[in-house]
């Protein structure tokens, strides 16, 4: 029988307690005995362990790998999130490239392939995710590995023009071509991607977007991820009835409440959503102590000098609005910078009117999903949603905003607070039949049916 192999940057390791979101729920449903996934354990020491140590839980091997504190450094906070998490998310001005950091990057893959290939049985099935990780199936194709290996990339990919800012940006697109199949999580992503490889590589691609490769042919895939609407939908019913949920609708003193929740993240444009909220109030003051804003951000990696920085601006802001806009019984802004539990989050996003959602630029984002999920049917909230985010391609019935504009979303704000309940009703309908399409397992079954298809090589790769 075909085994499952999962690769992540990081390995999430099972622990008592809801689980707080990401890759482990969204791949929940496939992730079953026989499964393995491979990472890194997320500790360094002080050489590369390349034997993989091995936990089996409920009859899934979790297989992880201890990095070197320099090559941590290279390849975690300096390739992986000074070089690639700002050149995907259009912050050119932030990358920060060095050899030295490309070289550590490599070798950390090397690492991971010359682990995992030990594991590897011959009809393994190789889902590989994310930008960490983009060497690895060359990597793995080197040290002789012929299964089917796919990549899918869950941040956005970019155009040409900007992908080619980047140092060594050929040698990645080769190393995407090392795959059998790429997902992406959007058609404008697969297309830049494509014409990348058209205008750096000079590769032909054929009508049907599969990349005519020197040694293999790399299918390409839309797969935009989701979650499972009705599982959320059910917890955050609960939720909004339990302690957290009394206690903040208690807070609020009959006010409505507006929500945002977040990786504390350069590229999530808190600073102008912040700023949104300031116009909301100086432009539509009779918002004026009847709405609270609540922005959750959830530390994240709190190493890298850019994420540092954002902080006490953060707290500035919304310091001054606070200030200039407060009363002695009314806090506009409540802004958190720690996380809270995926459970809770869905409780406190049915309790709200307006969810706010405005990355300067996502792959997808699923708070927008979660947001509409959570909702109730007969007197829904109204998502407001970046044109940024790969969510507002499938979720045409949010109102949609440019994140660079704070005046445009605090006139969203404002749209969303007033609209009727019978327009929400019609909006929430027909983003409930959009989110029904995009589930989790909807995106693995996509993924994996296309990843099973029989290889296209062109020689013994």
């Amino acid at each position: 029988m075909t085994r499952l192999v999962i690769v992540s940057n990081r390995v999430p390791l099972p622990r008592k307690g809801p689980q707080a979101g990401g890759l482990a729920v969204v791949l929940k449903d496939i992730v079953k005995p026989g499964t393995l996934w491979f990472g890194w354990s997320g500790k360094t020491s002080s050489v590369d362990n390349e034997e993989a140590q091995i936990a089996v839980h409920g009859g899934i091997s979790y297989a992880t790998i201890d990095l070197a504190e320099e090559t941590y450094k290279k390849f975690y906070v300096g390739m992986s999130n000074g070089t690639l998490w700002p050149m995907f998310h259009f912050r050119l001005n932030l990358i920060d490239f060095c050899r030295q950091n490309f070289e550590g990057y490599r070798k950390a893959n090397e690492r991971f392939a010359e682990a995992l290939v030990k594991l590897l049985l011959p009809d393994d099935l190789i889902w590989v995710h994310d930008y960490h990780l983009i060497p690895l199936g060359a990597q793995l194709r080197a040290l002789g590995v012929k299964n089917r290996i796919g990549f899918f990339l869950h941040v956005p990919f970019v155009p040409a023009s900007v992908f080619a800012v980047m140092p060594r940006a050929e040698s990645l697109l080769k190393d995407f071509c090392a795959y059998d199949i790429a997902g992406f999580q959007t058609e404008t992503h697969r297309s830049d991607f494509l014409d990348c490889v058209r205008r750096i590589l000079e590769y032909r691609i054929d009508s049907k977007g599969a990349v005519s490769a020197p040694l293999r042919e790399l299918a390409t895939l839309v797969a935009p991820v989701g979650i499972e609407p009705e599982q959320f939908r059910r917890q955050a019913e609960t939720s909004a009835r339990g302690r957290n949920g009394q206690r903040l609708t208690e807070s609020l003193a009959g006010r409505r409440l507006m929500i945002g929740a977040d990786r504390l993240d350069y590229s999530k444009g808190l600073p102008n959503r912040f700023e949104a909220f300031n116009r909301l109030l100086s432009r539509f003051p009779e918002h004026r102590s009847r709405v609270n804003f609540l922005q959750i951000a959830a530390p994240s990696r709190e190493d890298v000098a850019e994420y540092q920085a954002l902080r006490p601006v953060l707290n500035r802001i919304a310091g001054e609005v606070n200030a200039r806009h407060g009363a002695f019984d009314w806090v506009p802004l409540r802004y958190m910078s720690q996380g809270l539990a995926r459970s809770t989050l869905a409780g406190f996003y049915r309790l709200s009117r307006v969810g706010v959602v405005t990355p300067f630029s996502d792959g997808m984002n699923l708070v927008a999903h979660e947001y509409l999920a959570a909702q109730d049917a007969t007197d829904p909230g109204v998502l407001v949603l970046s044109q940024f985010a790969g969510s507002a391609s499938y979720l045409n019935d949010a109102l949609i905003v440019n994140p660079y504009d704070p005046d445009e979303i605090a006139e969203a704000m404002h749209q969303a607070l007033v609209m009727g309940v019978l327009e929400r009703q019609r909006r929430h309908a027909r983003l409930t039949e959009c989110l029904a399409d995009l589930t989790a397992s909807s995106y693995c079954s996509n993924f994996l049916a296309a990843l099973s298809l029989p290889s296209a090589s062109r020689s013994a790769a």
